[in-house]
C-alpha cells in the first residue's frame, strides 16, 4: 500500500508539464542550496508554500516539489499520513463591491455627494455636506443617469401613445416635451415635498432665514439639488437627441437658461432652504400646465385643466413673491453679518449679506415675476377674446341655419306695390258664386 502511494506521487510528478517540470526541479535546487549555505542538513526545502499565489495547479505543484517524496527521506506511511491528505490549495480571497481601494474612492466621487464633515448638535454628531469643485464630477454622472432615463420614458411610454394618436409634427414635438416635463414635475414634486416635510421647513417659516448662512446641507437637500442641475443640463444635449425644431430652440433655452440661474443661486448663495419652497410651488404650476396639454392633444374640446391651471399658477406666482419678500426683505436683515470665512464656503453668502446686493436681487425677482404675471394675463385675456369670438360666431351661424330652414309661406301671384296681382289676369281670390 505504501509502494502504491509512493509510486503515484511519483507519477503525479512525472506526468506534470515540461515547462513546470523544469520550474519545480529549479526550485529544488535553489531550496537545497540555500541549505547547504546555512548548514540546516535535511531539513525541509524553504520553498514558500503559503505565498503559492490563487492558481490551485501551481499550489498543488509548489506542495510536490517541497514533498520529501522527491528524495524519498520520508517513509511512505508518513507521506500518506501528513502530506496527501493535506493537499488543499489556498482559494483566493473574496473580493467586495469594489476590490481596489482607488476603484471604490473614484466610484463615490461620481455617485456620491462629496464634502461631508461631522457637526456637533445637541444629540450628538451630524454628517452634513457644503458645496465644491468636486460636485461638477457627480453633476456630470448624474446627466449621464438623466439622459437614459429621458430615452426609457421616450421609448416605452410616449412613442407607444403617439402611434395611437397620430399627430402632425408640431404636435408631435410639444406632445414628447410636455411628457417629459410631466414625469419630471411629478417626480420634483413628490422628491421635494418629501424632503420640506422631514426637515420641518414648512412647519418652522423661521427656519428658511434663522443661522443664516445654511453652509451645512443634510445629505438629502444636497443629493436633491445635484440632481436638479443635472437634469436642466441634460435638456442641452437633448436639443440635439430629439431634433427640436430652430423655431422652438430659443425659448427652450431661455426656459432651461433661467431654471439654472435660479438653482445655481440658491444653491451657491446658500438659500437652499427657500429654493426648496419656491421649486414646489414652479414644479406644481408647471405640472398642471403640461398635463392640460397632453390632455388638449388627445381630445382638442377638453380645456377645463386649463383653468385649474391657471388657477394654480395665480396662486403660486402670489406665494412666490411673498416668500421672497419675507425672507429676503424681513427675515435676512435681522440675522447678523457673517464675516468672511473661506474655510466654511459662505463667499457667496457674505456678499448677500451687503443690503445693497440684497436689494438689487430683490428687485431682480419681484421684476420677473411681474413680467411672467403680465405674460400670463394677456395670454388669458386673448385666450378668453377668441373663446368669445368663436362662441359668438357659433351662434350666429346657428341663427342663420334655423332661418334657411324655415320655409316661407307666400301667396299665389305676384306682388307689385304692395298688392298681389294675379298671374294671367285674374284675380288670385277665389270668388263667391252667388245663389239663384
Amino acid at each position: 500500500m505504501a509502494g502504491e502511494t509512493l509510486s503515484s506521487a511519483l507519477e503525479r510528478r512525472t506526468l506534470m508539464p515540461q515547462p513546470r517540470r523544469a520550474q519545480c526541479h529549479r526550485r529544488e535546487e535553489l531550496s537545497w542550496a540555500a541549505k547547504g549555505q546555512q548548514g540546516r542538513g535535511e531539513q525541509e526545502s524553504t520553498v514558500n508554500f503559503d505565498n503559492a499565489g490563487s492558481d490551485p495547479r501551481a499550489a498543488e505543484e509548489n506542495w510536490l516539489c517541497r514533498s520529501p517524496v522527491c528524495d524519498g527521506s520520508v517513509p511512505s506511511n508518513a507521506l500518506e499520513r501528513r502530506f496527501l491528505p493535506a493537499v488543499n490549495p489556498p482559494q483566493r480571497p473574496p473580493a467586495g463591491i469594489c476590490g481596489d481601494p482607488v476603484t471604490a474612492k473614484t466610484a463615490f466621487l461620481f455617485i456620491l455627494p462629496q464634502y461631508n464633515v461631522s457637526v456637533p448638535t445637541a444629540d450628538g454628531e451630524l454628517v452634513q455636506y457644503h458645496y465644491g469643485l468636486k460636485d461638477l464630477v457627480t453633476i456630470l454622472f448624474y446627466i449621464f443617469i438623466a439622459i437614459i432615463l429621458h430615452a426609457v420614458v421616450q421609448e416605452y411610454a410616449l412613442d407607444k401613445i403617439n402611434r395611437r394618436l397620430h399627430l402632425s409634427k408640431v404636435k408631435h414635438s410639444k406632445f414628447n416635451e410636455s411628457g417629459q416635463l410631466v414625469a419630471f414635475h411629478l417626480t420634483s414634486v413628490i422628491w421635494c415635498l418629501y424632503v420640506v416635510v422631514t426637515e420641518g421647513y414648512i412647519s418652522n417659516p423661521r427656519s428658511l432665514w434663522e443661522n443664516y448662512p445654511h453652509v451645512y446641507l443634510p445629505f438629502q437637500v444636497k443629493f436633491f439639488y445635484l440632481c436638479q442641475l443635472a437634469y436642466w443640463l441634460h435638456a442641452l444635449p437633448e436639443l440635439y437627441f430629439q431634433k427640436v425644431r430652430k423655431e422652438e430652440i430659443p425659448r427652450q433655452l431661455r426656459c432651461i437658461a433661467l431654471y439654472l440661474v435660479h438653482i445655481a443661486g440658491a444653491y451657491l448663495l446658500n438659500l437652499t432652504r427657500l429654493g426648496l419652497i419656491l421649486l414646489l410651488l414652479q414644479y406644481l404650476a408647471e405640472f398642471f400646465f403640461h398635463m392640460a396639454r397632453l390632455v388638449y392633444f388627445t381630445d382638442e374640446n377638453n380645456e377645463k385643466l386649463f383653468n385649474v391651471w391657471a388657477v394654480v399658477f395665480v396662486v403660486t406666482r402670489l406665494f412666490t413673491l411673498t416668500l421672497y419678500i419675507l425672507v429676503i426683505g424681513f427675515g435676512l436683515p435681522r440675522v447678523e453679518n457673517q464675516a468672511l470665512d473661506p474655510e466654511r464656503g459662505n463667499f457667496f453668502s457674505f456678499l448677500f449679506n451687503n443690503i445693497l446686493f440684497r436689494m438689487s436681487v430683490l428687485l431682480l425677482v419681484c421684476l420677473f415675476q411681474a413680467s411672467v404675471m403680465w405674460r400670463f394675463i394677456h395670454f388669458q385675456l386673448r385666450r378668453w377674446r377668441e373663446y368669445w369670438n368663436e362662441q359668438s360666431s357659433r351662434k350666429r351661424a346657428a341663427a342663420g341655419a334655423k332661418q334657411q330652414a324655415k320655409p316661407l309661406k307666400r301667396d299665389s301671384g305676384y306682388h307689385e306695390n304692395g298688392v298681389v296681382k294675379a298671374e294671367n289676369g285674374t284675380s288670385p281670390r277665389t270668388k263667391k258664386l252667388k245663389s239663384p
